[in-house]
This record gives C-alpha cells, sequence and structure tokens, in this order.
C-alpha cells in the first residue's frame, strides 16, 4: 500500500509557504493541478491526497518553475516530451540538474541535523 500525502504537507514539502504568516499555499497546488495533467491526486472526503508518483512530478514542476524560472507553457512542453525518463544520457541535463539541486537540499538539511545533535546537550558556558 503506498503512502499518500494530504496537500498541506505537500506545500510544505515543496517549501510553499507565505514567508510572513508561514502558512502553506495549497492554492499554488490546486492551480498546478489544473495546468499540468499529469497530476492526479485522489480526493476522500474532499480531501486531496497526492501518490509518491504525483510527488515527485510535482517536485520536478517546482523545480522547473522555480528554480529553472520556465514559465508554465514551457514546463507543460518539458513534461511531454517525459525528459524525466529521456534525458538521462546527456551530461548537463534538466535531470541531472533536478537531482544536484535535491541533493544539496537535502546534504544542507542533514548537516543542520547533525549539528543540531552536536549541540544538544551543550550549555552556554561564558
Amino acid at each position: 500500500m503506498q503512502k499518500l500525502i494530504k496537500i498541506t504537507q505537500l506545500s510544505k514539502i515543496l517549501n510553499l509557504v507565505d514567508a510572513k504568516t508561514k502558512k502553506p499555499l495549497n492554492h499554488v497546488l490546486r492551480y498546478w493541478e489544473k495546468e499540468f495533467t499529469q497530476i492526479k491526486p485522489k480526493k476522500i472526503n474532499n480531501q486531496r491526497y497526492y501518490s509518491s508518483k504525483d510527488v515527485e512530478i510535482l517536485k520536478f514542476i517546482n523545480f522547473l518553475l522555480k528554480v529553472k524560472r520556465m514559465t508554465i507553457k514551457g514546463a507543460k512542453e518539458v513534461l511531454k516530451l517525459k525528459i524525466i525518463k529521456l534525458d538521462g544520457n546527456q551530461k548537463f541535463s534538466l535531470k541531472d540538474d533536478y537531482y544536484r539541486e535535491f541533493l544539496k537540499v537535502k546534504s544542507k538539511s542533514i548537516l543542520n541535523k547533525v549539528n543540531k545533535l552536536k549541540n544538544y546537550g551543550k550549555k552556554n558556558s561564558s
């Protein structure tokens, strides 16, 4: 059985959060659902639940729109070409850029957790 993620959790994972209010920007995901036919969340009790496949597609869309600064039309074209599967052989591909960015964010997160663990239990001494 696959794990399903609620829309609010996914907004936080994708860092789609209002900087001032810290509220998730769920409307962005709902808009992307309308624009990108590849995203098909399950609706249970009028709540959206995303599969791991949907999450990966949304991470890639987020990467194309936010990091690569593509337009929605350009991101649609990339997804139509199934570039996620096709460009694995090219040295400087979008897929490589996506994974490079993903690993950079993940490694920073791990480093922050390690630093917190190192400092855990230490008292401020003057």
